[in-house]
């Protein structure tokens, strides 16, 4: 991957920009800076940049005493439907570089395509695995469906997986809550090269949703079916998928996750099989329904090499960040032997819903898998 830096050095009157991209993400739209220097104008030829190179690129402004003192710019690949976007996806606010700056180091990190933040021909293919998969364990069935990587028909190659709770909140663009938008996400990881894993969804129960994701006897939330659902993940849903498709089984390649009690369930799931678990991804996890998890019962002897991301945000609850600072404290201290590496992220406006989720999905992935 190509280093991105952008550098801005005064000669006289003139002043050459030097950008470099990322090689995974460089193709032959041309490249163009527009700003208010030209009326924001895409696609302008005085504003094209020279390419000098596999993501490189330079352009020379001929007097820089003709600029506003402070420019105001984004890139783009061709025009505005190409437009620059931040190393998640996400609308990136106007770049501000001052005129008389010498050197000035900056990154592009994706570009949209056709106007979208993803390109649609790396979404991946979405499979329904059953709409009715027996759960014996509690006897019910449920709707579970399987994202393979977009050219996952065209070789032989073997992926992680992570099985992620609430999929109905995943992927559905109808969703009443809205979706974490996982497709769109996974295309967007792709693009960079770190896109090539499975995601398992497995639909919530509705009605009894609060009851199969509540570990068991001694919560907040009294009696839960916690114990059989994490049971049925492990020993029933797991072997079907290393079956059916092209995993590559072990536990380090295996992850588990979701948010809200889809969080607390993964925790628990987590802790309770480390044999099959290794990479545990946990958004807003309500750690209030069982704050203690039954330490007891798990083996943290057997819980090595094993990843876990949490995310929280402040404008959640006045418990939820605290609540998750003592939950890792907990882990420590009871998992002194454990080998368990935690990654926390909070935010500090964030809020409890899917599109703040889905937002951080890409961050999550990358430091378990990638």
């Amino acid at each position: 991957m190509a280093e991105k830096k952008t550098k801005f050095q005064r000669k006289g009157k003139k002043g050459t920009l030097s950008l470099s991209v990322s090689t995974a993400i460089d193709d032959d739209r041309p490249v163009y800076i527009a700003g208010n220097f030209n009326n924001w104008q895409l696609p302008d030829e005085n504003y094209r940049l020279t390419k000098k190179g596999e993501g490189r690129y330079s352009f020379l402004f001929k007097d820089t005493t003709s600029l506003p003192p402070l420019l105001e710019y984004k890139y783009a690949k061709a025009n505005w439907e190409g437009r620059e976007l931040d190393e998640y996806g996400e609308e990136i606010q106007n770049r501000r570089l001052l005129a008389s700056i010498r050197q000035h180091e900056e990154e592009v990190h994706l570009w949209s395509h056709a106007g979208l933040p993803y390109n649609s021909s790396l979404l991946p293919k979405i499979q329904v695995i059953d709409e009715a998969f027996e759960i014996p364990q509690l006897i019910k069935t449920r709707r579970i469906s399987a994202l393979l990587p977009h050219d996952y028909e065209e070789g032989t190659k073997r992926y992680p997986v992570l099985y992620l709770q609430d999929g109905q909140n995943l992927f559905d663009d109808y969703a009443p809550f809205g979706n974490w938008a996982i497709d769109k996400k996974l295309a967007q990881l792709s693009e960079k090269g770190i896109g090539d894993f499975i995601v398992v969804a497995i639909d919530h129960a509705e009605a009894d949703r609060v009851k199969e994701f509540t570990p068991s006897v001694g919560g907040n939330l009294g009696k839960g079916q916690g114990k059989k659902y994490v049971r049925f993940l492990a020993d029933t849903l797991k072997p079907y998928v290393d079956k059916h498709f092209r995993t590559l089984p072990q536990r380090i390649h295996t992850g588990i996750g979701g948010s809200s009690m889809g969080g607390l369930i993964s925790i628990y799931a987590g802790l309770m099989y480390p044999e099959v678990y290794g990479r545990l991804l946990i958004f807003s996890p309500s750690l209030w329904a069982a704050p203690n998890i039954h330490f007891h019962a798990i083996n943290f002897q057997e819980i090595h090499d094993t990843k876990v991301y949490i995310y929280g945000g402040e404008s959640e609850s006045d418990t939820m960040v605290p609540n998750i600072k003592q939950f890792r404290k907990a882990v420590e201290k009871q998992g002194s032997a454990a080998n368990i590496e935690f990654e926390i992220s909070i935010d500090p406006h964030g809020q409890h819903n899917e599109a703040r989720w889905g937002k951080e999905f890409p961050k999550a992935i990358e430091s378990l898998f990638f």
